[in-house]
């Protein structure tokens, strides 16, 4: 049951929680419509049935489509194109031979997902048996190797320019998210990385308009509003900090590490403004939070999280104290900027 409701959470936080509503209302309208069917007779009741059926799969597709990468996404479509075709004829050419069809489009599924596997999933695992050994060109050089033969697909761009970041290389993980950009304009995971990056370089300014940029095309995803928030706080922009962080707080942060660093920053954020009292009550948050502060020291233990170290050190330095002196906000005033 846990690794269901494990596998739930992952999933909804993919779509992000306006693509799930959207989901729940196609497959709950088309369901109980289906349902209401079922209580009429009449010759047209089956056909009607399948019509649903049909809008139900092809809403889904769409739903979650939209939140896949374009090569991602082209598999998917060579999987379910032929089950749906299936379903057409069903409905209209060959109604006779519904259940034999249904049959053939969910079968089609199974073995769709078996002919259409995601490509290259042994170049990745390589790649991260480099990366645990700190082999980070060995790594590098395998994403390079894979690129050259997919040079459009942008997951490999992705997946490369976070080695890179890893290993300190930030002009060329930088020039990776751009070629994503290029690939894909609208990507907020690549202005997210890019905003990652220049957060990590110490170029703040460039870092907002890239966090910025993501936040406007996924409102709806708290990791934007998290990235955006702590550029504020390095650039001490307090009262546009506390209003982002807040946003992503309300879009229900899953893990405690990225919830106690929030807190952090909205509390340092009100005690820049003066806002004693609203800068305690987020220390206390902070202080609740002691199993992500725990998640971090173990994090930046890593030997491959020196360049974290290099970002996150100190704010989780000021955590640990904050949970030390039980909430004594005004440390937060003698912070390193």
């Amino acid at each position: 049951m846990k690794t269901f409701s494990r596998a739930f959470d992952n999933f909804a936080l993919f779509l992000g929680p306006a693509r799930l509503r959207a989901l729940f209302l196609v497959i709950a309208a088309t369901g109980l419509l289906s349902l209401i069917l079922n209580a009429i007779e009449g010759d047209w009741v089956v056909p009607a049935q399948m019509a649903l059926l049909l809008i139900a799969v092809v809403g889904a597709a769409v739903i979650i489509g939209g939140r896949l990468d374009p090569g991602e996404r082209g598999r998917w479509v060579g999987i379910l194109l032929p089950s749906i075709g299936a379903l057409v004829l069903a409905m209209t050419v060959l109604p006779q031979f519904a259940l034999p069809l249904l049959g053939a489009a969910a079968g089609w599924i199974v073995a769709g997902m078996f002919l259409f596997r995601a490509r290259s999933p042994m170049e990745y695992q390589k790649a991260v048996k480099h990366l645990r050994k700190s082999e980070y060109d060995e790594a590098v050089k395998t994403m390079d190797i894979l690129i050259k033969s997919e040079p459009r697909d942008t997951n490999h761009y992705r997946f490369r320019a976070e080695l890179l970041r890893l290993w300190g290389k930030l002009d060329k993980a930088r020039k990776d998210y751009q070629r994503i950009i290029e690939l894909e304009p609208d990507s907020a995971l690549a202005y997210n990385g890019l905003a990652e990056v220049y957060l990590q370089s110490g170029d703040y300014d460039d870092a907002l308009d890239a966090a910025q940029r993501a936040a406007d095309l996924a409102p709806d995803e708290w990791v934007a509003y998290y990235n955006l928030g702590m550029i504020e706080d390095r650039l001490e922009h307090s009262a546009d900090a506390i209003s982002h962080l807040d946003h992503a707080l309300a879009l229900k942060v899953p893990d405690a590490r990225h919830r106690l660093l929030m807190y952090l920053y909205i509390a340092r954020a009100n005690v820049r403004l003066g806002n004693i009292d609203a800068a305690q009550e987020a220390a206390a948050q902070v202080c609740k939070h002691k199993n992500g502060l725990e998640e971090w020291q173990k994090i930046l233990e890593s030997d491959q999280a020196e360049t974290l170290r290099g970002v996150l050190g100190e704010d989780v330095a000021a955590a640990a104290e904050l949970v030390r002196s039980k909430s004594d906000v005004m440390m937060l005033a003698e912070q390193p900027e």
